[in-house]
């Protein structure tokens, strides 16, 4: 068992991290249980999993009531808010209750933001079972949901006092899913840790094809790395936190072009937004063009989207930019840019002139 702490002061909680957690998660749930029904909120696509989770509460006589949602990035929206944050009243939820999220990244963003508002805050615990999930959604605390104007444009902050992530529940996972989480693994070795992405380029195959220590290894040093930024900048306002977006300004415009739809998972955009913010730096001077093209070759190698053509965007750079706009990070009218100086040298950039992205967009268009 590894165990990364996300020190916050008082609202500080653990992650726990190991290989069968899941069966024996009712232990550590207990104590938040209060002696009253815990819930559970997950998608149609985990059931097997919400049985083991509900036969682990079963084992130490907690009772669980089970909420089964859609699965898919649509289910992030406001109809379900509405119709989640309603259950959990008719439930009875209570502030001092913790509900848990049981699933990827959406159920987790949608359940800690319905969370932060029932009853003005109530407790919830994040149980992630895919990649992406485990090694970045999970742990943080943003919550939020999509709206037509953009991803997670409507959310809080809001931390779970838990975090139980097992490993062994990703040998379920498409390949897909899979290999779109692991976009999330590699940008913790672009940010700031090139010794970490020299691991990734040695070991993705073998953790993409089920190699448990590798996964293990992964997962616990990119939960270690987040929490110790989220620990620096827990709300964003120094701009350490900000480096946490590399390759997410790129791709969310892709997946907003794409209709934040199936057509282009989450994790698929931050690939594509990583090889696209590389190679803007490369473009501009910024980077070494050998590192760029190694990243992209690397992202290349495990089927992952690396440039406009491979993610299915069409789209011209004004169009592309049009998205951006509407990012959230947006302040006083400028933009931050997550760019690179190197491999593990990512910085936030608030001088990039968006003639200059819509520039390279249309070129990456051919």
């Amino acid at each position: 068992m590894t165990t990364v702490r996300v020190a916050l002061g008082d609202r500080s909680y653990d992650v726990v991290i190991e290989h069968g957690l899941l069966a024996r998660a009712g232990t550590l749930l207990k104590p938040l249980s209060r002696g009253r029904t815990m819930v559970i909120v997950a998608d149609e696509n985990v059931a097997p999993h919400l049985a083991t989770l509900q036969a682990a509460l079963a084992a130490e006589r907690v009772a669980s009531e089970a909420i089964v949602l859609p699965s898919g990035e649509s289910t992030k929206g406001w109809a379900q808010l509405a119709s989640l944050t309603d259950r959990l009243i008719e439930l009875g939820v209570e502030r001092g209750d913790h509900v848990i999220a049981l699933g990827g990244g959406v159920i987790g963003d949608l359940v800690g933001f319905a969370c932060s508002i029932v009853k003005r805050g109530c407790g919830f615990v994040q149980v992630p079972t895919t990649l992406l999930a485990q090694v970045d959604s999970s742990v943080g605390g943003k919550t939020a949901i999509n709206t037509p104007a953009g991803k997670n444009l409507v959310g809080a902050f809001h931390q779970p006092a838990l975090v139980l992530i097992d490993p062994q529940v990703l040998d379920t996972l498409p390949q897909r899913d899979l290999r779109a989480g692991y976009a999330e693994v590699v940008k913790y070795g672009l940010i700031d840790d090139p010794d970490f992405f020299e691991w990734c380029e040695a070991n993705a195959a073998n953790l993409l094809a089920g190699d448990a220590s590798a996964r293990e290894h992964a997962i616990a040093t990119s939960v270690a790395a987040k929490a110790r930024i989220v620990g620096e900048d827990e709300r964003e306002t120094t701009g350490r936190r900000a480096l946490l977006n590399l390759g997410h300004t790129f791709g969310h415009a892709l997946e907003a072009e794409a209709g934040f739809s199936d057509r282009l998972l989450h994790g698929e955009g931050v690939a594509a937004g990583m090889a696209l913010a590389y190679g803007y730096s490369a473009a501009r001077g910024l980077a070494p063009k050998a590192d760029a093209e190694r990243v992209i070759a690397h992202l290349r190698a495990l089927g992952l989207p690396h440039d406009l053509a491979s993610a299915g965007i069409t789209a011209d750079g004004e169009t592309l930019v049009g998205h951006m706009l509407h990012d959230k990070k947006m302040n006083a009218g400028t933009l931050p840019f997550l760019l690179a100086r190197g491999i593990g040298r990512t910085y936030l950039d608030k001088t990039v002139d968006l003639s200059t992205v819509r520039e390279f967009l249309d070129a990456q268009r051919g």
